[in-house]
């Protein structure tokens, strides 16, 4: 059974070069939820550095933008929708970081939305287990997707 999946991509920022498509999003997406869930619902929203730094500091109470925000969508018991919640992706952040730890672009934002779908459905990385677990699981599907295991030294 393959995945129904929809997925809004929105772009709120000037400098849309080097963004990945609709298409790479949906791929990446598509290696984390197959197999678990039959539909799902998202958005990735691509943002500047100051709309993400503002989102830190209200959610999170840091005052700096930062690669990935993950906000899960919880709904009632009693209301089963599809709908797994936002991805916001911060892309001088995410180039920034693949220049540093020298990664091609496209690899690193593959992490990043592997990453915060991962944190979509329940995995975080808060202490050693679970980080564990998770990182594990990033390398597994990140891999499969053709790239290198995003926690090797480069």
């Amino acid at each position: 059974m393959s995945l129904n999946l929809m997925l809004d991509r929105q772009i709120a920022l000037e400098d849309t070069s080097n963004l990945p498509s609709q298409t790479d999003l949906s791929l990446w997406v598509t290696a984390v939820l197959e197999g678990r869930m039959d539909e799902a619902e998202l958005t990735i929203r691509i943002v500047d550095s100051e709309e993400s730094q503002q989102l830190n500091h209200d959610y999170r109470g840091k005052d700096k933008p930062t690669n990935v925000l993950s906000f899960p969508f919880e709904a009632p018991a009693e209301i089963a929708l599809p709908l797994l919640g936002d991805l916001i992706i911060c892309a001088p952040v995410v180039t920034g970081e693949a220049q540093a730890q020298n990664k091609t672009l496209q690899a690193h934002w593959a992490h990043m939305v592997v990453h915060g779908t991962l944190h979509l459905l329940g995995y975080d990385h808060i202490d050693d287990a679970d980080a564990e677990e998770m990182e594990s699981l990033e390398t597994k599907i990140i891999t499969q997707l053709g790239f290198t295991n995003p926690y090797q030294e480069q």
